[in-house]
Order: structure tokens, then C-alpha cells, then sequence
């Protein structure tokens, strides 16, 4: 499993730690973290509807924060549940610019069973670190 989550960083909110090989391994495994915080079984997501992220930064602890906010965002303003579907980060001159693609669907309580509310994505002990020949990122979700 490309995260788990961990119970000795925030007693009132939801923390977990996601590795990968790579930056998008990375990036993908946080946000199916995330989303598993909100949703009980991902697998029920149809991939029926598709919305295309692109972010910018030349921080990529900050570049990751806003692609798990883009998550919490189409979750809250239109009530989608999303995964990612495809991913690139591309470095030039020291800016890294992402581009994915989400797919998902409504939010349908019968087929969805919802577990916590995600809020936001806090600062709080976020991290983004090379590890073990890859990657690891921290996070903690405000519920």
C-alpha cells in the first residue's frame, strides 16, 4: 500500500504518510489517502466525469498541498468525489508544473458510503522529503 496512516501526529484530525518512486507515485498515493479518509471503499468511484488540474510552483511541498485542496474543493463546491487518473510534473528553471487528470463522479451516499468530512489540507507537519530512493509525504487533514 502506498500510504498508511499514522495516529501519533493530531489527536482531532486525520494524518498519514504516502510514499512513491517518483513525484507523481508520490502525489497519486496522497490523494488516494485523502480520498479514502472521505470515502470508505474508492473502488465504488466511477470514472464518469473528468476535470483536468494544472498547477504551477516552484515549491513542491506547495504544489502538492494545492492538488489535495483542488480534491477538498470539487468535493465541497461540486459535490464530486475524484481520483486521479493520470499525472505529470515537469521541472523547468526551477518552477515544477503538474498536470492531471481526475476522474470520478457525484457524490451518491448509497454508493458512496462517506466516513469523515475533509475541511482542508492543514500545514501542520506537512512535508514532502526524498526517502528511501523515492519518495515520502506527510499530511494531515483537518476534519
Amino acid at each position: 500500500m502506498p500510504y498508511r496512516y499514522l495516529e501519533d501526529i493530531a489527536t482531532a484530525d486525520v494524518a498519514f504518510e504516502a510514499t512513491g518512486a517518483d513525484l507523481p507515485e508520490v502525489f497519486t498515493a496522497a490523494a488516494s489517502a485523502a480520498m479514502a479518509v472521505m470515502v470508505e471503499d474508492l473502488s465504488t468511484i466511477r470514472k464518469v466525469t473528468e476535470v483536468r488540474v494544472e498547477l504551477s510552483g516552484d515549491d513542491l511541498e506547495m504544489l502538492l498541498f494545492e492538488l489535495l485542496n483542488e480534491l477538498v474543493y470539487y468535493k465541497d463546491a461540486r459535490r464530486l468525489l475524484l481520483t486521479v487518473d493520470s499525472m505529470t510534473i515537469e521541472e523547468s528553471g526551477g518552477v515544477f508544473a503538474l498536470k492531471a487528470t481526475l476522474k470520478g463522479e457525484g457524490i451518491d451516499r448509497k454508493r458512496h458510503p462517506l466516513k469523515a468530512d475533509v475541511k482542508a489540507v492543514t500545514l501542520h507537519r506537512f512535508g514532502l522529503a526524498r526517502a528511501d530512493g523515492g519518495w515520502r509525504a506527510t499530511v494531515v487533514l483537518d476534519i
